[in-house]
């Protein structure tokens, strides 16, 4: 008979699922034995006694596989507390620990051949209570992070966020519930295990969020718990939840599941892999975009020859008599959650498939959305039920996107921030491709004695630097400025953006990830003093734009027009902290587009000034009208004709040190006259642009790509351009 350890732990039960820890396992039968790994904090020891916390289930890992430390928490039996008692020893590596740009997520290198290994493994001899896991894959995470805890779907296995371990683990303590095949706990033991957990978190953190990221009937049992703990800090992630489990569209055939004989069960799981998810999207999650559509066709094929052969296992997973239960299960927790929405003060994003063919989930997110208080909505049409099984967009980088991801009560965009990682760069740059396969761009900077130079050499390397420039026609200037920076620099801008993209009503209605979600990944935050100041303070390097949406919106006729405030924004928070000030010219707007219609031409089209007004109304102002022109509200997009590209120019002038002119901080006056210097510096880089252009040979999108197909060369190389 296999021996079961207790431990008693001084931090998060969670955190000892991981090999960091010294604790004592006393085995039940037998002496205490003592474990060779290390807690990471500085002090010495200690003892805390939680009370008031319900052990009507205990939380149990999984003794019988070598990937995870097993473990129970009981209450004591004499009086009832819970007891958790620590060993602590400095890990000086854990807490130096910091992610670079474009680190490694891991996205791809798990597949769902993967998920059906270790639900494979998991379930052999699957036996006890449901218990809690540590996927070995996560690793170990960032100083301070928060814990997030997987409450699976349908399948039981806690398995489910296999393609997102890597990534995670980076970010959070990811401990899953696993439900074992013959488990019959009920709905509200359920709720009460899920509830002690994060009871425990809390009382050990209670400063931090607690995450529940609730799969299919997990997102039930998030809303059910969330609903009973109101006055705990926690951020629920409902994935497709079974909360419309009553409108499925499978109502119908679940009462010919209990007359169906056994021997014919074992084809009820594999249909179901079909209606629960999308194949195709499954097979895709290792494929590279890059490759060449035979290759990708290739391997497709190759990845779903070798997913076939898994599908039989979801039968030992939910054989007969546990898929019957778990249904029951989800028709319990569906009325249960659905009857506490109200009682929700959770913050709650609902992610919702398009094709998902066991639940009307997009539907039921907006009926989620209008029901919780703090819920935000992001629509996924080409995924299916089992969404975190497929490929698509890594779920660290949609809680990121979605700015949900803090390491307090208080959300912080600078000290919350996680760089963006190689996957997300590459996607984001598959997004905005055909723009920068059509424009093309080039970067000039200059160095300190003035010399003009190809590249970003004259870009300083430390920080705190303000990038200050003119915001070409939609913003299509940022894609390729960002790539360069990263690629080139390996340095992040983080970009002083529009607060109603933060906190006005698109952040209240359902959406796709899009557009504005990336530019929260690639580190945008609301223009504010406060988060100017926190910028500097962390020696970021900022990019902003004086004119904002009021250049970007511009009217016909106002191209390469500077429209800047009429008084300086930034200069003396730049010299509070000596940055150092970069003043930079984009052209090339002209050479993509034409405007047919502007804001002034839309305008004499009946009932347009009310539409606009009407979309205006209660955006979120942060200019008034001594700010000049840049404050007008005479703005909307214009309409605009395409044309064939020619190239995109940018021109970093000379850096300009503010260290040394803390006089400016109480002479307005000198600060104006910077200001108006760095304007001019900005106004004649374009001109200078402007003017050389016309000397490319290569500015025409053909010119170019009759180069490129006569020279073929790297993605690294470049198409030449004008002699400097």
């Amino acid at each position: 008979m296999a021996s079961t350890s207790i431990m008693s732990f001084g931090v998060s039960p969670f955190s000892a699922m991981r090999p960091r820890f010294r604790v004592q396992a006393q085995n039940l039968d037998g002496p205490v034995i003592p474990t060779n790994t290390v807690l990471p904090s500085e002090s010495d020891s200690a003892v805390t006694a939680i009370n008031g916390v319900s052990s009507s289930s205990s939380l149990v890992l999984d003794t019988k596989h070598e990937k995870n430390d097993s473990f129970i928490v009981e209450k004591n039996k004499e009086n009832g507390k819970l007891i958790i008692e620590e060993k602590r020893k400095g890990n000086d590596a854990d807490d130096a620990m910091v992610l670079e740009p474009l680190w490694d997520d891991g996205y791809g290198t798990q597949t769902v051949e993967d998920y059906f290994a270790a639900a494979k493994e998991i379930i052999n001899g699957d036996g006890g209570p449901p218990r809690w896991f540590c996927p070995v894959e996560c690793g170990s995470p960032l100083k301070n992070s928060p814990t997030l805890l997987f409450l699976p779907g349908l399948d039981g296995t806690g398995f489910g966020l296999t393609l997102h371990h890597k990534a995670l683990g980076k970010a959070f303590e990811v401990p899953c519930l696993h439900i074992p095949v013959l488990d019959r706990t009920p709905f509200e033991g359920l709720v009460k295990l899920v509830e002690e957990a994060i009871k425990v978190e809390y009382a050990l953190a209670p400063n931090k969020p607690i995450y529940l990221v609730g799969d299919s009937f997990g997102g039930c049992l998030a809303l059910a718990v969330a609903a009973r703990n109101p006055t705990i800090d926690l951020v629920l992630i409902l994935v497709n939840p079974a909360t419309s489990f009553g409108r499925s569209q499978l109502q119908p055939l679940f009462p010919i599941l209990e007359a169906l004989p056994n021997e014919l069960h074992v084809t009820v799981p594999f249909l179901l892999s079909f209606v629960m998810g999308e194949p195709m999207k499954m097979a895709s999650v290792s494929i590279e975009n890059s490759l060449p559509p035979a290759k990708k066709l290739e391997q497709l094929s190759s990845n779903l020859t070798a997913l076939m052969p898994c599908l039989p296992e979801l039968a030992n997973i939910m054989p007969k008599e546990t898929l019957i239960w778990k249904l029951k299960l989800i028709k319990t927790a569906a009325a249960y959650a659905n009857s506490r929405l109200h009682a929700v003060k959770a913050e709650v994003l609902v992610l919702a498939s398009g094709k998902d063919n066991m639940l009307p989930s997009k539907d039921e997110a907006q009926r989620l959305a209008r029901s919780i208080q703090n819920c935000r909505v992001r629509n996924f049409k080409d995924s299916g039920h089992t969404l975190l099984l497929e490929d698509g967009i890594g779920l660290l980088t949609i809680i990121r996107g979605t700015c949900m991801y803090r390491l307090s009560r208080r959300h912080d965009l600078v000290r919350d921030y996680i760089p963006i990682s190689m996957t997300e760069f590459k996607t984001a740059m598959d997004i905005v491709g055909l723009l920068r396969f059509l424009t093309g761009s080039v970067v000039f900077s200059t160095l300190e004695d003035g010399k003009i130079v190809q590249g970003l050499d004259g870009v300083p390397v430390e920080g705190p630097v303000i990038y200050v420039g003119y915001h070409m026609l939609l913003g299509v200037d940022l894609p390729s400025l960002v790539e360069e920076f990263i690629t080139q620099k390996g340095i992040v801008l983080r970009g002083i953006s529009h607060p109603e993209l933060f906190e006005g009503r698109r952040e209240n209605v359902s959406s796709e990830f899009g557009v504005f979600d990336w530019m929260k990944i690639f580190g945008s935050v609301p223009v504010s003093g406060s988060y100017l100041f926190k910028l500097l303070k962390n020696n970021s390097h900022i990019l902003l734009y004086p004119g904002g949406q009021r250049e970007a919106l511009h009217y016909k006729g106002e191209e390469y027009k500077v429209i800047w405030p009429d008084h300086p924004e930034f200069v003396r928070m730049a010299v509070r902290f000596g940055a150092t000030i970069v003043p930079f010219g984009t052209v090339g707007e002209d050479d993509i587009a034409d405007i047919v219609l502007d804001f002034n031409d839309l305008a004499k089209i009946p009932y347009f000034i009310e539409y606009v007004r009407e979309l205006q109304r209660g955006s979120v102002k942060f200019r008034d009208e001594i700010s000049g022109e840049v404050a007008s509200r005479d703005i909307a997009p214009p309409l605009i004709l395409p044309k064939l590209p020619g190239r995109f120019y940018y021109l970093f002038g000379k850096p300009i040190s503010t260290k040394g002119m803390e006089n400016m901080l109480k002479d307005r006056e000198a600060a104006n006259k910077l200001y108006l210097k760095i304007k001019s510096e900005v106004e004649n880089n374009m001109g200078y642009l402007l003017k050389k252009r016309q000397e490319d040979p290569y500015r025409n999108f053909i010119d170019r790509r009759l180069y490129q197909t006569l020279y073929p060369r790297s993605e690294s190389d470049q198409t030449p351009t004008f002699k400097i």
